[in-house]
């Protein structure tokens, strides 16, 4: 009976709210999902491997560079009408590579322009949407609720690249950007029936962003998204290519394995840094990430392949709700989107340095040292946590 009680009295998470913004985000990022490819694009008008770092990476850029106004934005104007806005533009953007077509040198700038307003809506997208989640998740399940409600960005980025490889090879790159913004719009319409999560007192000091990172528990959580983002760049950017030069024939299976990984050790991790500490929890991300990426480097065939994305996978599906929790616990609502804003900022950042440094490392020495060099982001971390 005193059991039965228990669980009555325990917070309620999925709520009509939370089901809500998280099929709207799996929506929006299966569309996101579908860049992964991106790079084969790149290659098709002629593009190198730094050709590749440098336009993925626009995207990252105008992302961190654009993110203080955007936290700003999301703590004051709401996280909805935030989200919303990200939505529109990430809807709209992939459609217009329709007219982007011919040798690299010929649309360089274009897409490199197009790049940079697709950033700017992600970072709107990906701030807002992560501190509308930590506005209506209960506090004693703040990992479990972030890590539940990412599991439906894991699941949209193994949904993506799927979709878009069958479309690019049956009906070429057309299809592909076509039903990108399709998929994107189901999210846009979806989010429009959320409720707002938080409303900013009028009057209310605003906490200066970059003074944030003087705390030293929020730079070292800063730094580490940091070297986190450097390997969602290996993955996210010269998989594909990679792959492509070893003669595999289905990509996509990587992602597959990647973030039904993600999502498995996401159904039990979030209860486990609940219970026992995130910093407890993230050395082991740390060493399943570095060996993914390690396995990775040593790519033949399609299990070396797969189990890569089960190694990058787990790690993901560890740190990314562990650092987000350890960077917004106890903290309050008015600062929570800055918070937010500074963990994927930081994050992107990562891509961003990333994808430059690691596509002139795969130009100069090939992409088996890209993939080694990238696990030495995160292998100093482990030995700092234990």
């Amino acid at each position: 009976m005193v059991s039965e009680n228990n669980r009555s009295l325990k917070p309620r998470l999925y709520t009509p709210s939370f089901v809500l913004i998280s099929t709207a985000n799996l929506f929006n990022v299966s569309s996101f999902g579908f860049f992964y490819l991106f790079p084969l694009f790149i290659k098709s008008c002629n593009g190198s491997e730094s050709d590749i770092g440098i336009i993925m990476g626009a995207a990252a850029f105008s992302s961190v560079f654009f993110r203080p106004w955007i936290s700003e934005m999301v703590d004051k104007v709401g996280r909805k009408k935030s989200y919303t806005l990200g939505c529109l533009i990430t809807t709209v953007i992939p459609i217009t590579y329709l007219v982007l077509k011919g040798d690299i040198s010929d649309i360089y700038i274009p897409l490199i322009v197009t790049r940079l307003i697709y950033g700017i809506g992600l970072a709107i997208c990906f701030t807002a949407v992560f501190t509308y989640v930590a506005d209506i998740v209960p506090k004693e399940r703040l990992n479990e609720g972030i890590g539940m409600f990412g599991a439906t960005g894991l699941l949209g980025l193994a949904i993506g690249p799927v979709i878009g490889e069958l479309l690019i090879k049956r009906y070429g790159f057309d299809a592909f950007f076509v039903a990108s913004t399709i998929i994107a719009g189901i999210g846009l319409f979806i989010e429009l029936f959320l409720p707002e999560s938080y409303v900013n007192k009028k009057g209310s000091e605003s906490v200066p962003f970059a003074s944030l990172l003087r705390i030293k528990r929020i730079l070292m959580i800063s730094f580490l998204s940091f070297c986190f983002g450097v390997v969602i760049a290996a993955t996210g950017n010269f998989v594909s290519p990679f792959a492509k030069e070893k003669g595999l024939r289905f990509i996509s299976f990587y992602y597959i394995c990647y973030s039904g990984a993600a999502i498995l050790t996401r159904l039990f991790g979030g209860r486990l840094a609940d219970r026992f500490g995130e910093e407890k929890i993230i050395p082991y991300g740390l060493m399943l990430g570095a060996s993914g990426l390690i396995v990775l480097s040593f790519l033949k065939n399609e299990f070396i392949l797969s189990t890569a994305g089960i190694l990058s996978g787990c790690g993901h599906g560890f740190l990314f709700p562990c650092l987000n929790s350890l960077m917004i616990r106890g903290q309050p609502g008015e600062i929570r989107g800055k918070l937010t804003g500074l963990f994927t900022g930081s994050i992107d950042a990562g891509v961003f340095a990333g994808s430059i440094i690691l596509g002139y490392i795969g130009d100069w020495f090939g992409l088996q040292a890209l993939f080694l060099f990238s696990s030495f982001s995160l292998i100093p971390w482990i030995f700092l946590f234990l």
